[in-house]
Protein backbone atom coordinates (compact mmCIF):
# COMPACT_ATOMS: atom_id res chain seq x y z
CA UNK A 1 0.00 0.00 0.00
CA UNK A 2 2.69 2.44 0.99
CA UNK A 3 4.61 1.85 -2.66
CA UNK A 4 1.30 2.41 -4.16
CA UNK A 5 0.72 5.80 -2.56
CA UNK A 6 4.62 6.64 -2.81
CA UNK A 7 4.21 5.77 -7.01
CA UNK A 8 1.03 7.86 -7.32
CA UNK A 9 2.70 10.81 -5.07
CA UNK A 10 6.32 10.72 -6.93
CA UNK A 11 3.93 10.88 -10.11
CA UNK A 12 1.96 13.77 -9.65
CA UNK A 13 5.11 15.89 -7.86
CA UNK A 14 7.03 14.62 -11.34
CA UNK A 15 4.29 16.51 -13.51
CA UNK A 16 4.68 19.52 -11.03
CA UNK A 17 8.15 19.87 -11.52
CA UNK A 18 7.47 19.49 -15.02
CA UNK A 19 5.01 22.20 -15.13
CA UNK A 20 7.35 24.54 -13.47
CA UNK A 21 5.79 24.08 -9.72
CA UNK A 22 6.85 23.58 -6.67
CA UNK A 23 10.69 24.20 -5.92
CA UNK A 24 11.77 24.02 -9.01
CA UNK A 25 15.08 22.55 -10.93
CA UNK A 26 18.43 23.78 -12.01
CA UNK A 27 19.68 22.36 -15.13
CA UNK A 28 22.76 21.80 -13.25
CA UNK A 29 21.73 20.53 -9.49
CA UNK A 30 24.82 21.44 -7.15
CA UNK A 31 26.18 23.77 -9.11
CA UNK A 32 26.95 27.35 -7.37
CA UNK A 33 26.12 30.38 -9.27
CA UNK A 34 26.92 34.30 -8.64
CA UNK A 35 23.58 35.45 -9.61
CA UNK A 36 21.62 33.18 -7.72
CA UNK A 37 21.49 32.17 -3.83
CA UNK A 38 22.89 29.30 -3.08
CA UNK A 39 23.00 26.38 -0.02
CA UNK A 40 26.39 26.25 1.32
CA UNK A 41 25.88 23.59 4.20
CA UNK A 42 24.75 23.57 7.86
CA UNK A 43 28.66 23.70 9.16
CA UNK A 44 28.86 27.22 7.72
CA UNK A 45 25.87 28.27 9.56
CA UNK A 46 27.19 26.89 12.58
CA UNK A 47 29.90 29.51 12.46
CA UNK A 48 27.90 31.81 13.82
CA UNK A 49 24.95 29.84 14.94
CA UNK A 50 26.40 27.60 16.95
CA UNK A 51 23.70 27.45 20.01
CA UNK A 52 21.31 26.75 17.32
CA UNK A 53 22.93 24.23 15.72
CA UNK A 54 23.66 22.19 18.43
CA UNK A 55 20.16 22.31 19.48
CA UNK A 56 18.83 21.29 16.01
CA UNK A 57 21.62 18.21 15.87
CA UNK A 58 20.20 16.86 19.08
CA UNK A 59 16.50 17.33 18.92
CA UNK A 60 15.34 17.62 15.13
CA UNK A 61 13.85 14.72 13.45
CA UNK A 62 15.04 16.00 10.67
CA UNK A 63 18.21 15.38 11.20
CA UNK A 64 18.24 11.61 10.26
CA UNK A 65 15.53 12.43 7.28
CA UNK A 66 18.13 10.91 4.43
CA UNK A 67 18.39 7.68 6.79
CA UNK A 68 14.30 7.31 4.91
CA UNK A 69 15.66 7.69 1.59
CA UNK A 70 18.07 5.17 2.17
CA UNK A 71 15.37 2.73 3.31
CA UNK A 72 13.23 2.87 0.36
CA UNK A 73 16.20 3.36 -2.62
CA UNK A 74 16.24 -0.04 -3.23
CA UNK A 75 12.13 -0.03 -4.16
CA UNK A 76 11.90 2.75 -5.97
CA UNK A 77 12.68 4.22 -9.60
CA UNK A 78 14.89 7.12 -10.58
CA UNK A 79 12.07 9.05 -11.32
CA UNK A 80 10.03 8.22 -7.76
CA UNK A 81 13.29 8.88 -6.07
CA UNK A 82 13.40 12.51 -6.82
CA UNK A 83 10.82 14.13 -5.40
CA UNK A 84 11.80 11.83 -2.47
CA UNK A 85 15.19 14.08 -2.26
CA UNK A 86 13.42 17.13 -2.21
CA UNK A 87 12.20 16.75 1.21
CA UNK A 88 14.92 14.88 2.18
CA UNK A 89 18.04 16.47 2.01
CA UNK A 90 19.22 19.90 1.79
CA UNK A 91 18.74 22.12 -1.66
CA UNK A 92 18.26 18.60 -4.35
CA UNK A 93 17.76 20.51 -7.82
CA UNK A 94 19.48 23.72 -7.23
CA UNK A 95 22.27 25.83 -6.46
CA UNK A 96 24.84 24.36 -4.02
CA UNK A 97 22.61 21.93 -2.87
CA UNK A 98 22.01 18.27 -2.84
CA UNK A 99 23.37 16.60 -5.99
CA UNK A 100 24.63 12.44 -4.71
CA UNK A 101 25.86 10.85 -1.47
CA UNK A 102 29.02 10.60 -2.50
CA UNK A 103 29.74 14.24 -4.06
CA UNK A 104 27.86 16.81 -1.46
CA UNK A 105 27.71 14.18 2.13
CA UNK A 106 26.53 17.43 3.31
CA UNK A 107 23.67 17.91 2.13
CA UNK A 108 22.45 14.34 2.83
CA UNK A 109 19.89 15.57 5.29
CA UNK A 110 17.48 18.05 5.93
CA UNK A 111 19.21 20.77 7.34
CA UNK A 112 19.03 25.02 8.28
CA UNK A 113 18.74 25.94 4.61
CA UNK A 114 15.54 23.64 4.35
CA UNK A 115 13.63 25.91 6.85
CA UNK A 116 15.53 28.73 6.69
CA UNK A 117 16.15 28.99 2.78
CA UNK A 118 20.13 29.11 0.78
CA UNK A 119 22.31 30.70 3.43
CA UNK A 120 25.42 31.69 0.84
CA UNK A 121 24.26 35.10 0.82
CA UNK A 122 23.86 35.49 4.42
CA UNK A 123 26.81 34.31 5.40
CA UNK A 124 28.66 36.72 3.24
CA UNK A 125 26.60 39.55 4.44
CA UNK A 126 25.99 38.90 7.51
CA UNK A 127 22.30 40.59 7.04
CA UNK A 128 19.35 39.07 8.64
CA UNK A 129 17.29 40.66 5.19
CA UNK A 130 19.26 37.37 3.56
CA UNK A 131 17.93 34.70 5.24
CA UNK A 132 14.30 33.83 6.29
CA UNK A 133 14.96 33.91 10.35
CA UNK A 134 11.31 33.56 11.26
CA UNK A 135 9.91 30.48 10.26
CA UNK A 136 5.69 29.91 9.94
CA UNK A 137 3.43 27.44 9.83
CA UNK A 138 2.86 27.75 5.97
CA UNK A 139 6.74 27.63 5.16
CA UNK A 140 6.65 23.96 6.37
CA UNK A 141 3.72 22.88 3.82
CA UNK A 142 6.40 22.69 0.95
CA UNK A 143 7.42 19.04 2.42
CA UNK A 144 4.53 18.77 5.24
CA UNK A 145 1.43 18.42 3.27
CA UNK A 146 -1.89 17.05 3.33
CA UNK A 147 -0.77 14.71 0.41
CA UNK A 148 2.36 13.11 2.10
CA UNK A 149 0.14 12.83 5.71
CA UNK A 150 -2.49 10.96 3.41
CA UNK A 151 0.08 9.07 1.36
CA UNK A 152 2.89 8.14 4.13
CA UNK A 153 0.38 8.06 7.43
CA UNK A 154 2.37 10.28 9.84
CA UNK A 155 1.85 13.86 11.10
CA UNK A 156 3.47 16.41 10.02
CA UNK A 157 5.87 18.05 13.14
CA UNK A 158 5.31 21.39 12.62
CA UNK A 159 7.99 23.39 14.57
CA UNK A 160 10.17 20.43 14.65
CA UNK A 161 13.58 22.61 13.47
CA UNK A 162 14.90 21.91 17.17
CA UNK A 163 16.21 25.63 18.22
Amino acid sequence: MLAGALAAWAASAALGAEAGAGRGRQDSPGAASTNQATYVGPEVCRECHESEYQSFKANSKKVHSFASVKRMRHTLSEAEMKPCLECHTTGYGKPGGFVSEQQTPKMAEASCEVCHGPGGLHAQTQSKSDIKGKIQAKDCLVCHNAERVQAFNYRPLIYSGGH
